[in-house]
Formats: structure tokens, sequence, C-alpha cells
């Protein structure tokens, strides 16, 4: 039986620690970690990966593209596909910083507590890598997303690259102008999942108990403080009103954060199932949803 190999392309100097670490648990065998990758010559690498095996014991080899810079990463997956031969190919995944796991495992903690379907979603901070997938999760559910940003112009691209993705749910550009103008959009949140930059407070504690539609507030920033003022860290399915059992309910990063890695292990483990897998938002938001709900 073939040995399963894990390539790790890396855009940083120094492939991610944690990546490796969550390919052992996985069970990879052998991981074959390789830093400052670039797309333009990383071809090499992927035929490398491709042409030492053959027929059934192509699936024994998957390549997991990473690092820090998802827009790099983003380019090396692409040319990663495009290296591939018809048929002679190796599986291969992409969650450069956790891009794609994290965002799985926060859409899916929300879809615990209401339908997406139709629900209306504040994405803040929707322009970076996460908050991207978070839109683009949400819109392939079909809910309303306002997807914010400080700048109007990367809002609106932003959601017209998603649409050329997903053509369900509805997708509207936000860049609130003063704390009047983002007290009129949040008030019609159903869900607010906060992606913005670390170490910035998006929206106030005050702000927050006094939504009157808000059902789920998830707060991805783990660097305090928090995006959304009132949610801890560790805060999972938290009631943001202690004595109001109707009160929306709350996420930090930690709490959706054993999801995202149950689900980061399942896919890596995944990979050694077919050699064809192409494991992007979509894919891990699935895989996601299969790891809650068993």
């Amino acid at each position: 039986m073939p040995k399963n190999i894990l390539f790790q392309l890396d855009v940083d100097p120094h492939p991610s620690s944690f990546d490796a670490v969550v390919a052992v648990d996985a069970g990879v065998d052998h991981l074959l970690q390789y830093g400052s990758v670039q797309a333009d010559s990383v071809e090499p690498l992927v035929h490398g990966a491709m042409f030492t095996r053959g027929g059934d014991d192509l699936k024994n080899t998957a390549l997991f593209v990473g690092g820090n810079d998802v827009v790099k990463a983003e380019a090396i997956f692409r040319s990663v596909q495009k290296a591939f031969f018809g048929p002679v190919r190796v599986s291969v995944m992409l969650d450069a910083s956790g891009c794609n796991t994290t965002a799985a495992a926060a859409v899916a903690s929300a879809s615990k507590h209401i339908t997406l379907d139709g629900c209306t979603a504040v994405v803040l901070g929707g322009t970076g890598p996460v908050g991207r997938r978070v839109a683009q999760m949400l819109a392939r559910q079909n809910a309303n997303v306002f997807l914010t940003s400080r700048s109007l112009n990367r809002a609106e691209t932003a959601c017209k690259e998603i649409g050329e993705q997903v053509r369900t749910g509805n997708l509207e550009a936000a860049a609130p102008e003063n704390e009047d103008s983002k007290k009129t959009l949040l008030e019609k949140a159903d869900v607010i999942i906060a992606c913005g930059a670390a170490g910035v407070e998006l929206v106030s504690k005050e702000r927050m108990l006094d939504l009157p539609k808000l059902r789920v507030a998830i707060d991805l920033n783990a660097v305090p403080p928090a995006g959304l003022g009132g949610i801890e860290a560790f805060d999972k399915a938290k009631r943001l009103h202690d004595d109001r059992e109707d009160s929306a309910v709350a996420y930090g990063p930690i709490g959706v954060g054993g999801l995202k890695m149950r689900t980061h292990k399942a896919a890596v483990a995944k990979l050694f199932t077919s050699n064809s897998l192409v494991l992007d938002a979509d894919e891990i938001y699935d895989l996601t949803m299969e790891q809650m709900n068993r």
C-alpha cells in the first residue's frame, strides 16, 4: 500500500507549522514542505508529484496550498490546476491562513441557529480573504448579504467577483460613512460576522445589545479588543443578553475553532480518497456541514 504523501506549498519562507501539525494529525505519512513557492515556478513541483505514481496510486499523493498571503496562494492554486494533464492529476486543497476552513466554520455555526436561506447577513471586513469567503458561502445558501468595507469601491469589486461564482442569494456592497449609517445597516441584520483587521473594534457592546433583529453574532478576531464588543474569544452559542432566552447567540474565534480544526483535518484526509479533488470554499463548506452534523 503506497504511503500518503502531502506536498505543502507555502508562499512564506517558512511553511506554516500549524498546517504541518494538522497534516500529521490528519494521518499524512510523509509531509514534504516547500516555502517561498511562486505561481510561475510551481509546475515542476506539481509534475514531480504527478508523474512518480500512476493508476490508483495517484490518490496517495496530494497538494496543500497555504501561507499568509492569500492572493499569492490563490495564484499558486490556479497554477497547480493548469499543470495537470487531464486525468493525470492529484487532489489539491487551498486553505491559506485558514481562509476557507475558518469561513466555513463561522457560516456553519450560524446555520445552527437560523435558516440562512432568505436571512439578512452583514459581513464586516468583507473584502479580506476570510470575509470574501464568508460572503460567498452565505450567498450560496441564498442569504441576502451586505458586504462591508471602508472603501465602497473595494466592496463593490468583491461583490462583483463573488457574484461571478455564485448565482444564488443577493450581494450588496456597503461602506457606512458614519455611525448613523452603520446603525441603519446593522439593524437589518439577522446575522453579523466580523472578519475585520485584528485588534479593531467594529461594533461596540452597547450597539450589539441594541440590535432588534439580530439572531447570531460571530467575531473572528482573536486579538483584543474584540471586533464585536461584548463577545469573548471562547464564546460558543452564548447569549448576548444573559437574562433573555430569545437573545442573539454569540461565537468568538475560539468558539468556532473546534469545528474549523475538525474540518481542516477531515479535508486533508479526504484528499487521499481520490486523485481528482479540488477543495476550495464551496467544497470545504460542504465538508464542514458534514462534520458539524455528525
